[in-house]
């Protein structure tokens, strides 16, 4: 028998699943040869929040981690952003009580913590790179979104440094590159959108780098989730953990 390979775990939404038209960063990390020895393990769940990431923890524990990724808090923020959004977690997530900033810090606290305890495995923090590509816009929505995401990357900032985790800064290389190549404001949520975009996907067989272009992101498919340029970054701060390389 081989060796035990060391198990990456990785938790989060839909940036973490990968799956469709959205960037598989965790299969192109898998991919590289210098990842050999790592067996990527997918926790991503489309549509998490964060209480549905706590919720789910006892399945990472399960494969014995050495490494844990944890991005989780986009669709709190987009719950806080979008009212229709809060009406739609509350039946499919499960989530009670309404998402904020304070009830994202303690679920995320909460996650470090019991990894930890309870796998000793090392782990990250990823910040959140913010829907839209327009850092500077002045669209309502898109500033909101702006300062949400900002507030939200203070948190897991604080977090990772009160628990001793490494911290991926995500939020910060996504701004550097969307300031260099600014695009369009993301000014509302709209489902069938990403229902359309699904259809081109799987049945129209369009990648999600042609999708993107379509709808006229540079970093994003949709606005919200990563294409290939955006989800490269952060593939490569996630491998600068792996390699054990200062951030």
């Amino acid at each position: 028998m081989g060796e035990r390979r060391e198990v990456v775990a990785c938790l989060g939404s839909s940036t973490t699943a990968g799956r469709g038209q959205a960037f598989d960063w965790i299969g192109e990390l898998a991919a590289r040869p210098e990842n050999v020895r790592y067996d990527f393990r997918n926790f991503g769940v489309g549509g998490d929040l964060a209480i549905n990431a706590l919720r789910r923890v006892p399945a990472v524990l399960a494969c014995r981690p050495e490494k844990a990724i944890v991005i989780i808090g986009s669709n709190d923020i987009l719950a806080t952003a979008f009212p229709l959004l809060r009406g739609v977690y509350r039946l499919t997530k499960q989530v009670r009580e309404p998402p904020g900033a304070e009830r994202f810090a303690a679920h995320l606290t909460a996650i470090v913590r019991r990894l930890k305890a309870e796998s000793g495995a090392e782990i990250a923090l990823a910040s959140l790179a913010a829907a839209g590509e327009a850092p500077q816009s002045t669209d309502p929505v898109q500033q909101r979104l702006n300062a949400l995401y900002a507030d939200y990357r203070d948190i897991v900032r604080r977090v990772a440094s009160e628990e001793g985790t490494a911290y991926l800064p995500f939020y910060e290389a996504m701004r550097a590159a969307v300031s260099a190549e600014p695009g369009q404001a993301f000014r509302r949520f709209q489902p069938l959108r990403l229902y359309r975009d699904t259809f081109r996907f799987f049945v129209l067989r369009r990648s999600g780098e042609e999708i993107a272009r379509q709808n006229g992101w540079r970093f994003h498919v949709d606005g919200i989730h990563l294409n290939r340029r955006g989800g490269m970054i952060l593939a490569g701060l996630v491998q600068v953990f792996l390699d054990g390389l200062p951030g």
